[in-house]
This record gives structure tokens, C-alpha cells and sequence, in this order.
């Protein structure tokens, strides 16, 4: 039975829908090396987790309560920055392929160390951002960069609280003493630079 105009009109719109690789239907197509950005950043997020595991690990053997919870919570948070890739890109009618993930470090000399490392993690998280948000710029893809606005404001604040964290720990010199007040700090949620505002 032939079709009616209308129905024949409704099949051909449908097949001019772009769908993503799993079919899903997408308003518009992103960037091949954009797409590519945003699932290393991803990985990143899912490294990122499992590296505060490690040092979560690292001081909760040392019995310094404050610093490993601390640690398992910024853990938890990346995760979730990871989860939030993952729902973007499927919003965008993506494949989310979880690639294997390195043994994160677990041995460190000192806390000072451990920040230090914090820190540059951070800064690197941050430079990941910046491209991706430069890229989805020059691709004109106003939606990642609608995404990543909250994203970046977040991670700025995270890279300020590394910077502090490691400026409190390299203070402290390695004293017990201090290092303990640190971690009472950090166990009663006390973590956030001083802030001038």
C-alpha cells in the first residue's frame, strides 16, 4: 500500500536526523577532534579518581584521618566529573568507550609530595579544560561550551584549593604537631583557602 503524502514526508524528515553512533538523535554534529578532547578528558577524570584514591591509601595508613578522608572525598568527586562527561556526550548522541586506566602511584616520600602532585594534577585538569573550551570555540559548538562553563568555574576553585593545601602542608615542614592540626582541619570539613569577600 502506497504511502500518504504526509506519511512520506514524516519518513524522509526522520532520515535526515543526524544520530550518533549508537542512534540516538543529535541536533548537531561535533567536532571530530573535539568529540576525541572531551573523551581524554574523561579518562582524565577517571585518573584523576583513582590517583586520590592511592593517596587517600597513603595517609590513611599513616593514621592521619583528616587528610585520607579528605582525599576519598576529592576521589568521589572526580568521578563524578568523569559521570558528567559521560552524560554529555551521550546527550550529544555519543559512545562513551571506558579505556583501561594505569595503576595510579602509591608510594610517596612525604605529604609535601603528595600535594605537590596534587597540584600539578589539578593544573593539567585545568589546561585540559582550557583546550576543550578554546576548541568547541573555534568548532562553533555553543553547547560544550555552555557545558563546560560551570566545569571550568569549578575547576579554578579546585586548583586554588590545591595551591592552598600544599602552601598549609610545605608550611608545616613535616612538624606532627602541625601536620595534625592540618588533619583535624581537614576531618572537620575546614579545607578552603581564607577568603577576602
Amino acid at each position: 500500500m502506497p504511502l500518504s503524502d504526509a506519511a512520506a514526508q514524516d519518513t524522509a524528515s526522520q532520515a535526515d536526523l543526524l544520530t550518533g553512533p549508537a542512534g540516538r538523535a543529535m541536533a548537531q554534529a561535533m567536532d571530530p577532534a573535539l568529540l576525541e578532547g572531551l573523551k581524554q578528558h574523561l579518562t582524565m577524570e577517571r585518573q584523576a579518581s583513582v590517583t586520590y584514591f592511592a593517596m587517600a591509601l597513603w595517609f590513611g595508613e599513616r593514621e592521619l584521618r583528616g587528610f585520607s578522608h579528605f582525599l576519598k572525598e576529592e576521589s568521589s568527586d572526580e568521578q563524578e566529573h568523569a559521570a558528567r562527561f559521560a552524560d554529555y556526550l551521550i546527550a550529544r548522541g555519543q559512545t562513551v568507550v571506558l579505556e583501561d586506566l594505569p595503576a595510579p602511584r602509591q608510594n610517596w616520600s612525604s605529604a609535601e609530595q603528595i600535594f605537590g602532585a596534587i597540584f600539578q594534577m589539578e593544573a593539567d585538569v585545568t589546561a585540559s579544560l582550557q583546550q576543550l573550551y578554546g576548541m568547541a570555540e573555534r568548532s562553533d559548538d555553543v553547547r560544550t561550551n555552555v557545558f563546560l562553563d560551570p566545569v571550568v568555574e569549578g575547576q579554578i576553585a579546585s586548583e586554588n584549593q590545591a595551591a592552598h593545601l600544599l602552601g598549609r602542608v610545605r608550611y608545616a615542614q613535616n612538624n606532627p604537631a602541625a601536620m595534625l592540626l592540618i588533619d583535624g582541619e581537614l576531618s572537620a570539613g575546614q579545607h578552603d583557602p581564607a577568603s577576602m569577600a
